[in-house]
């Protein structure tokens, strides 16, 4: 399984802004769209980030979106997977 056990509330919201566009970063790592270490990159991203209370209260009320708001500093990473 992957997952980052010394970030997991980056690890949370980088899955959660995925989760909200239909999107599953482990099976799209498992099926080979984007490599493990740049999923570690995005999930790095997040923990530097300083818009986590931003990223939790768009993920509150967000169940789905067609785009990722502006301040999600891996908006374009995921959503490039987007099919």
């Amino acid at each position: 399984m992957i997952g980052y056990i010394e970030a997991p509330k980056a690890w949370a919201l980088t899955r959660g802004m995925a989760r909200v566009l239909g999107l599953n970063l482990v099976e799209a790592v498992t099926e080979g769209w984007f490599a493990r270490a740049e999923l570690g990159d995005m999930v790095e991203a997040c923990v530097r980030c300083d818009q986590a209370d931003r990223c939790t209260a768009f993920l509150a009320v967000t169940t789905r979106t067609e785009s990722l708001p502006g301040f999600c500093g891996n908006k374009a990473q995921i959503e490039a997977l987007q099919p």
